[in-house]
Parts: structure tokens; C-alpha cells; sequence
């Protein structure tokens, strides 16, 4: 049998197929040839960053920092890779390739980086690695993978919290529709760093620390036939240990409720009342049922609120219900003004606030849509739309080229959002006199940093006539130094350290920067030495045509 350690660290909580061979082959034949070529050791510069925010939006959520660092704490070849490559490659490749390769380690690599867990922007690099061309050129793709998905889940999660309001629980329910086991486990895990309360996945809970979360499904009250199959119906009271029969007095609420809640004894499922004492029976301290199994208001709210009743004269507290079909504001506000009558009937206040748990298949725009319907919802289960990033399946993180020996580089392209900004560049955010961001600035790194108070010139990269003076207020520095010399330079932030960072960098934007429809554009610029400097390079690198 395989143990923790063998199945998924925890000491790094990174999975074990996170390994130099989670790579595009391309990378180790373009290793090959830079070995061939003599050109291995070249001191190269690769940005790694996004071009457009996803998911419609004016901002992103960097995630994935602190796997990357891990990733480069462990990178080493073992043997076994090397002998799969040498399968893998063509019989031309020399074998001295193969001995560099075992003794390579990224201890001569530089890494810059945003803080884990910042609101970020288009263009401005999210890792900037330094180092000889081969070793940086062979980290694109993992690193590319790290940083991609989790990215986008943080951000999609982080925009579910923002239009479900601080008050309202969000849980991630969606392990069985994720992308497969490591899908899901990276879903729990960014989805709890964007702003999720908690998972339904146990080992995501077990490996990451994440709250944990669930009730029962519908093949629980399915199972239950009838009354009859209800083998232990007493239950002891909570303080004087007296046994009572749960099924009696549960019967006796339901005669005596049916006609607050505007429901018939008669219709309400007597098996589904079985499941639920069943149920209460196993969890009395934590009754929360689902009940929409057969229908809301004549069968399942009356059952659970016949059954919590019971069990409050037995000295417990019922949590609450989950539905998870139908007409979710309107279920929901009946379901509350049931508790409502039914605490001040009987004297017990508490039962008035009981949890109302949503979970059919909920979106951003269903959220939105109950709001704007005065849902009486606590908390939300959202399961495939989160996980899956239904809206955009991939943020479009790239990895380029920006210099080499000192030398910058430039990718030039027809459509202008794809042309690279080159050189050794360092980034700052610029914030205004209401406190809030104003504009990202990238400058070429041999500038002198904006300073607080002082005019400074900010340009877009690409269009002349954009253009304009901020005074800042203050002067965040983006990019730290994370790597160098084979170390951590920066602690790994913890999970919780990340999620509350998340919290902070979202409040540093203006709201209409944040709003789920048109939000206002967010500026990325670059400073005047910069903007020169690039459209120079564009000038040398751009063919010249000829006309006939």
C-alpha cells in the first residue's frame, strides 16, 4: 500500500508528478540544441505573464508562486528520467547530453515575482527568471502549468465572494466535475485562497488544511422505503441521557406544523421522514438535510422542520437544509418564513436562523440574479461552473524571451496584444489620492523607481496619444526577489497567509475596477524611456516591404 509520503508530500504539499519531466518535449530538444550549439550558458531573460484578464473582468488573481518555488527546490533529473529519455530522443543525441543533463539544477537561476495572492494585470510579468538559456528554457512549461490554472480558479473564486457578499458562506462542491484528481485537489485548494469557505474534497481538507463540508445526497432518502425500515428510532437527551422515541414525536410535530407551513400530512413522504430521523439519529448535533428529494414545500421542509423541533425538545440544534432544484429565491424565502413562524410559535428564536444551503448549479449570474430577488440563501455549494471555469478554461499565461547577453529581445506580430515588451524591466503600482491603485507602471530596470510626490510620465506601450502624468501617493514595489543561488529567498506563504492577501489586494482597487458588468479598465503603462525604447527595437527588428 502506498503512503502519504509516496502518494502526495505533505511536508510540500506538492504532487509528485510535479518533476522536470512535466514538459513540453520541445523543451528538451531545444535544451539539445542549445547544448550542441554552444549556447547553454548564455544569460537569458524570460517574462512570464498573461495578455488579457479572463472571465470578462478588469482583474486577476496571481496564484501558483510558492508550487513554482517548490518545483525548483526538488528539480533534478533522476536516472530513471534519464534512461526514459533516451528512449524518447533520437539516436543522434550525443551521450554527453544525457550526463549534462543529470548534474543540472537551477542553482544559477534568478527569480522575481509579484506576491502570491495580488490582484495583477495584463503584461506586467508575474515571474521574471534569470539565468543560463538551457536551465530557463527547460523550466517554460512547468512553470507555465503552475502558475496558469491556478491563477484562473483564484480568480474566478474570488469573483464568486465579491457578488455573493462577506455574509454568505461559498463552498466548493466540485471534486466529482473537476478535470480529473489533480484538477480537483488544485480546484480546493485555489478556490480556498480566492475566497471560498470551504471543500467538499476530504483530502484537499486532509493535505491543505481547508475546512470541510457536506450532508447527504439523494440516494440517502432514496434508500428508505418506508417507516418500517427505520431500525432505531430513539435517541437520548442531550443533558439527562433519557432515551425518546424520535419517531413519535417527530410524527407528533408533523401533525401539529402541517398547517403553518400550508402543507397536508397526507402528501409529505413517509420515507423520506424515516431517512431524516435516520439521519438525525446519527448527527444530532449536526442535522442538516437536503429536502428536495421529492418536494420542498409539501414533503421535505415539513419532515425536516418536524424533525428539528424533536430534536430541540431533546436539548440539540437542527443547522439547517440544502436544496438543490428549483426555484432557489422562492424556495428559500418560504423556507425562512417557516423557520420564522415556527421560532416564535414555539419560543425558540435560534430556529429562525437556521442555514439555508444552495447548490444547483450555481453561477456568478445566478448568484447576481438572487440577489436582485432577495434570496434568503446562508451559503452557496458550487460545484461545476467553479471548478471547471466554465465562462474561460484557461487564463493564456506565456513565457517569452525579453533578453539575452544583454542583448533585448522583441516578438513582433500583426495583432499588437501579442507583441512582447523586451528587456530587463521592473514593475510598480502607482496609487492615487484616494488610496485606491491608479496604474501599473513597468520601467527598463537601469531606471530610478517613481518616487511618492513626483510627477511622473506614464504611456501606454502601443499608442502614442495615450498618455498621461500621475503624482503618486505611493510606490509598491511588484517584484521580489523569490530565488537565487539555489534558495527560497521569500517564506512560502501559507494557505490562510495567501487567502488574507487576496482579501487585502482586492480592497487596494476602486469598485468599478471589480464589478462583474463593464467594469472600468484598469491601466498598465510604461514610463517614456521605456515606450521609446520599445518602438526603437519594433523600427530595427520589423521587415522592410517593397513595393512594384
Amino acid at each position: 500500500m502506498l503512503n502519504d509520503g509516496e502518494r502526495l508530500s505533505r511536508s510540500t504539499q506538492q504532487n509528485g508528478v510535479v518533476q522536470p519531466l512535466l514538459t513540453d518535449l520541445y523543451q528538451i530538444t531545444m535544451a539539445y540544441a542549445y547544448w550542441k550549439c554552444g549556447k547553454m550558458n548564455d544569460y537569458a531573460i524570460f517574462d512570464l505573464f498573461f495578455r488579457k484578464n479572463p472571465f470578462k473582468g478588469e482583474f486577476t488573481i496571481f496564484a501558483g508562486l510558492g508550487e513554482c518555488l517548490k518545483f525548483m527546490e526538488k528539480f533534478q533529473y533522476s536516472e530513471s528520467d534519464i534512461e526514459y529519455l533516451k528512449t524518447t530522443m533520437p539516436g543522434s543525441i550525443e551521450p554527453e547530453f544525457f550526463e549534462y543533463l543529470k548534474g543540472l539544477t537551477p542553482k544559477n537561476v534568478t527569480i522575481y515575482a509579484i506576491e502570491e495572492g495580488s490582484v495583477v494585470f495584463p503584461r506586467v510579468p508575474l515571474i521574471r527568471v534569470e539565468g543560463p538559456l538551457i536551465m530557463v528554457q527547460l523550466l517554460e512549461t512547468t512553470l507555465l502549468t503552475l502558475v496558469n490554472y491556478a491563477s484562473l480558479m483564484a480568480t474566478n473564486a474570488a469573483r464568486y465572494r465579491m457578488v455573493a457578499g462577506t455574509n454568505v458562506a461559498l463552498l466548493e462542491f466540485g471534486l466529482r466535475r473537476a478535470q480529473g484528481p489533480d484538477g480537483g485537489l488544485s480546484a480546493s485548494k485555489y478556490s480556498y485562497i480566492g475566497g471560498f469557505d470551504g471543500t467538499s474534497n476530504v483530502l484537499a481538507g486532509k493535505l491543505f488544511d481547508i475546512p470541510v463540508r457536506g450532508t447527504h445526497a439523494h440516494a440517502y432518502i432514496n434508500s428508505f422505503a418506508g417507516i418500517d425500515e427505520l431500525k432505531l428510532k430513539t435517541l437520548a437527551h442531550k443533558e439527562t441521557g433519557e432515551e425518546f422515541d424520535l419517531l413519535s414525536l417527530s410524527s407528533q410535530y408533523r401533525d401539529a406544523i402541517a398547517s403553518d407551513l400550508g402543507a397536508l400530512v397526507m402528501e409529505a413522504s413517509d420515507s423520506e421522514l424515516a431517512a431524516l430521523i435516520g439521519y438525525a439519529i446519527a448527527f444530532p448535533d449536526g442535522f442538516m438535510a437536503l429536502v428536495d428529494t421529492y418536494d420542498v414545500k409539501r414533503s421535505g421542509l415539513l419532515n425536516f422542520c418536524a424533525v428539528a423541533l424533536a430534536l430541540s425538545d431533546l436539548g440539540y440544534r437542527a443547522i439547517g437544509i440544502r436544496i438543490d432544484s428549483g426555484d432557489l429565491a422562492y424556495l428559500s424565502q418560504a423556507a425562512r418564513e417557516t423557520f420564522q413562524r415556527l421560532a416564535e410559535r414555539f419560543n425558540i428564536p435560534w430556529f429562525a436562523k437556521m442555514t439555508i444551503v444552495a447548490s444547483n448549479d450555481i453561477n456568478e449570474e445566478t448568484i447576481m440574479s438572487l440577489n436582485e430577488q432577495n434570496h434568503q440563501i446562508d451559503c452557496f455549494g458550487v460545484g461545476t461552473h467553479l471548478v471547471t471555469c466554465q465562462k474561460q478554461p484557461a487564463l493564456g499565461c506565456v513565457y517569452k524571451m525579453v533578453e539575452i547577453n544583454n542583448q533585448p529581445r522583441i516578438k513582433l506580430s500583426q495583432e499588437v496584444d501579442k507583441i512582447t515588451i523586451p528587456g530587463k524591466k521592473n514593475a510598480y503600482r502607482l496609487y492615487g489620492a484616494d488610496g485606491h491603485a491608479l496604474i501599473d507602471l513597468l520601467q527598463r530596470s537601469n531606471e530610478p523607481a517613481p518616487e511618492v510626490g513626483k510627477r511622473v510620465l506614464c504611456r501606454h506601450p502601443f499608442q502614442e496619444s495615450k498618455r498621461a502624468y500621475v503624482i503618486p501617493t505611493q510606490v509598491e514595489t511588484l517584484l521580489k526577489l523569490y530565488w537565487k543561488d539555489g534558495k527560497v529567498m521569500e517564506p512560502i506563504l501559507t494557505l490562510q497567509d495567501t487567502r488574507n492577501r487576496v482579501k487585502d489586494s482586492l480592497k487596494t482597487l476602486r469598485t468599478d475596477h471589480k464589478r462583474s458588468l463593464n467594469p472600468t479598465p484598469y491601466k498598465v503603462a510604461v514610463s517614456d524611456d521605456l515606450y521609446t525604447f520599445i518602438h526603437d527595437l519594433w523600427v530595427q527588428n520589423a521587415p522592410i516591404g517593397e513595393l512594384s
